[in-house]
């Protein structure tokens, strides 16, 4: 039985650093991955998302090699967010079950295509805690909105949270593509059935889709938020206005008396 154990450690890991300096046997590579075997029956695959998985590591050897990647990694995350999942090599057919995967005939592809779902699920976690926060955030302006009918935070604090939103779904976008299945399960059956299966387990689809609709309900509550900031400013403008108006006839009005 082989263990496959996938960290979420930063918002992103340098994978062109983390290739100049590693310098395990490299099987697969390209600008958003690397997958290593680094011993019998031992992979680690790094991803530029700020997820590491580990094949065949116990927890103090992956524990070494994740403070190795604190140096290549940006803003490293305290939230210990980590899966497991067990792969059973000794099997006669393929089958997915929770938490286990048996496999007929493993090898360096599958074991890959299992690491990068695993990794998939954890990314996933990662993205629906900070979309979480956001959202109760929201819930919490728009309930003072509700009761108070006015907005509790200041122009520059909604700028702020505006630019984290904003920067929340970059980030989701910008690694659309953890989502899709790789190339060669294109090509190849029994790779194409273990994926299918993997992510119906990990419920990667529902869970992703899960994420954008809180994204989209957070945006839309921003845009309402900038419209009220903007009409609020739109009214202290005018009351500027006419207390300059005001001073200046009460300036007049003086000078024609004395």
């Amino acid at each position: 039985m082989l263990q496959v154990l996938s960290y979420q450690i930063a918002d992103s890991i340098d994978i062109k650093q983390v290739k100049s300096v590693f310098t395990a046997v490299l099987i697969y590579s390209d600008a958003d991955e690397l997958f290593y075997k680094t011993g019998d029956m031992q992979y680690v695959y790094i991803f530029k998302y700020g997820v590491v998985s580990f094949l065949g590591y116990d927890d103090l050897k992956a524990s070494e090699f994740i403070k190795f990647l604190g140096d290549y990694s940006k803003n490293i995350t305290d939230l210990k967010l980590w899966e497991e999942f067990n792969i059973e090599t000794e099997a006669e057919e393929t089958k997915i079950g929770y938490n286990k995967i048996s496999v007929a005939e493993p090898d360096e592809e599958i074991f890959r295509l299992i690491m990068l779902n695993v990794s998939q699920s954890v990314a996933l976690d990662y993205y629906s805690q900070q979309s979480s926060l956001l959202l109760e955030e929201t819930n919490h302006h728009t309930q003072c909105l509700e009761k108070k009918g006015r907005l509790e935070i200041s122009g520059r604090n909604l700028q702020k949270y505006i630019g984290r939103t904003l920067n929340l779904k970059n980030r989701i976008v910008e690694n659309l593509y953890i989502f899709d299945s790789p190339p060669e399960t294109w090509e190849d059956e029994n790779l194409n059935k273990i994926d299918t299966g993997l992510k119906r387990t990990f419920d990667i689809q529902p869970r992703y889709r899960d994420i954008r609709e809180e994204i989209e309900i957070v945006k839309e509550n921003l845009e309402l938020f900038k419209d009220i900031m903007q009409h609020r400013r739109s009214n202290v403008l005018e009351w500027i206005v006419i207390i300059l108006i005001l001073v200046e006839v009460i300036n007049l009005f003086i000078e024609k008396i004395f």
